[in-house]
């Protein structure tokens, strides 16, 4: 017979693939991987540190107010509680 191309050799696997089962790859969501300076990695990296000592902080934080039993409320000065005490009339 004649020789087959390389090109025609794949098209004619993914045919008999697509023949014998209905499987597929799953799409690629994210974009493929790629190389680093090291300066892009280090760089990276302390910003993942950041956010991660961020988090265990804000967890560390609710950690304790729960079981300190620490409730935080609105502090208001110019609202209705401090205006109950301006209001002071003569009895006049």
């Amino acid at each position: 017979g004649s020789p087959i191309t390389a090109e025609e050799r794949r098209l004619r696997d993914k045919k008999h693939l697509n023949d014998i089962t209905a499987a597929r790859l799953p799409p690629l969501h994210h974009s493929p991987a790629r190389l680093l300076s090291i300066e892009e990695s280090i760089a990276i990296q302390m910003q993942q540190k950041e956010a991660y000592e961020e988090m265990q902080a804000k967890l560390a934080a609710q950690k304790l107010a729960e079981r300190l039993n620490i409730k935080m409320l609105r502090f208001e000065p110019e609202g209705k509680a401090s205006m109950q005490y301006r209001e002071v009339r003569d009895e006049d």
